[in-house]
C-alpha cells in the first residue's frame, strides 16, 4: 500500500486535491501533529473492506471462543472422518423440518 505522509498544516493545503492524489495512486494519507501520526485518510472502498474485514474477524473469534460450539464443531469433524454420516431425510426428519 504507498502511503503518503503529510503534516496536518500540509493536509489543510491538499485536501481538496486529495481525490485526485488517490487516483493517481496513493492508497492512504498518514496525517502527522508534531512529527507523530494522528489519524489517516483511505479510499471509501479501503475503508469500507477493512470495516467488513473486522467484522468478520470478530465473529470468527467469537465463534472460536464458544467452548460448546467448538467442542461439537470438533466431534462433527471427527465423525466425518470417521465415515459417520446421516442421511439428508433423516436428518430433516429429526430436526423437525420434514
Amino acid at each position: 500500500m504507498s502511503e503518503q505522509i503529510l503534516s496536518i498544516s500540509e493536509a489543510q493545503k491538499e485536501l481538496t486535491r486529495l481525490p485526485e492524489q488517490f487516483e493517481e495512486g496513493s492508497k492512504a494519507v498518514t496525517v502527522t501533529r508534531y512529527g507523530k501520526p494522528v489519524m489517516t485518510i483511505l479510499l471509501y472502498n479501503t475503508y469500507k473492506s477493512l470495516l467488513e474485514a473486522i467484522e468478520a474477524l470478530q465473529e470468527t473469534i467469537e465463534i472460536l471462543q464458544d467452548k460448546y460450539l467448538m467442542s461439537v464443531f470438533h466431534e462433527s469433524v471427527e465423525a466425518l472422518q470417521k465415515g459417520e454420516l446421516v442421511d439428508w431425510e433423516e436428518a430433516k426428519r429429526e430436526l423437525g423440518l420434514a
